[in-house]
């Protein structure tokens, strides 16, 4: 049966991932985004795949532009099946006494209001229709504390978001999940590198495996939490971290660790 997608921050990185698995899967795509440039581009392409697809210029931060996007995509493509709430900013480091509160409050209308938004949007359809899936974007930085004092906290909330919306639209048929991604190789990422604001090195040595993962694999982990495999899954949040939350413990053991290029 043909099912329409959702993806906020669908124009580029993981949620473009998402975009294009999710349409090889048989889906139709909306993709919600402020890059209208990225976003055509991505359509275009899904276009290519067979797939039905188009972009809704959108910033999440603004509740009232999501109603109008869930509208609006429920009018060209149908009722949306699935949600992937992926758009988000990436911060560098900074002390929490000397962070720009301007970027802060950005941050979290973005990240944890966005979702939130787009989850009470899309979600109150599908509950009415009772049924769904949707899957928030949380983040290694989910599960322990970095020092990314507005990023950090606004994804542990939606960790917990999570959680909640999985409980109060279960009984109507719709599933909601978390995936929890690592330092992903995107575009952004390798930028990051290049200037030096991200040490390759050190990132590495906190991890199990020898690679990082690619926005298709969290593509593929969000893909799976959206198929009839996942059906009885709800409620939790899947990290795809490359041994992160293994190895950041284990690596810092004091009594020194069994061989020597851990």
């Amino acid at each position: 049966m043909k099912r329409t997608a959702v993806v906020t921050g669908g124009a580029g990185g993981i949620g473009a991932a998402c975009a294009i698995r999710l349409a090889k899967d048989g889906c139709d795509v909306a993709i919600l985004d402020v890059d209208g440039d990225q976003a055509r581009g991505i359509v275009a392409h899904i276009q290519g795949l067979g797939a039905r697809a188009a972009y809704y210029p959108c910033d999440v931060a603004d509740r009232h532009a999501l109603e109008k996007a869930a509208a609006a995509t429920a009018e060209d493509l149908g009722p949306a099946d699935i949600l992937v709430t992926s758009a988000a900013l990436i911060p560098n480091a900074e002390s929490v006494l000397d962070m720009d509160m301007d970027r802060h409050e950005r941050m979290w209308r973005v990240n944890y209001h966005g979702t939130l938004h787009a989850c009470i949007a899309y979600g109150r359809r599908m509950r009415a229709r009772g049924g769904g899936s949707i899957v928030t974007l949380g983040s290694i930085n989910s599960i322990l504390p970095l020092p990314l004092p507005a990023y950090n906290p606004g994804k542990v909330a939606v960790r917990r978001l999570t959680e909640l919306l999985a409980v109060e639209l279960g009984r109507h048929g719709v599933r909601v999940n978390c995936v929890a991604p690592t330092y992903v190789l995107t575009r952004g990422l390798q930028e990051k590198i290049s200037a030096g604001q991200r040490d390759l090195a050190k990132i590495m040595a906190s991890h199990a495996l020898d690679a990082l993962p690619d926005p298709d694999d969290v593509a593929d982990a969000v893909a799976f939490l959206c198929s009839p495999q996942a059906s009885k899954i709800t409620g939790v949040m899947l990290p795809v971290d490359a041994g992160w939350g293994a190895a950041v413990s284990y690596k810092s053991y004091a009594g020194g660790v069994p061989w020597e290029d851990v």
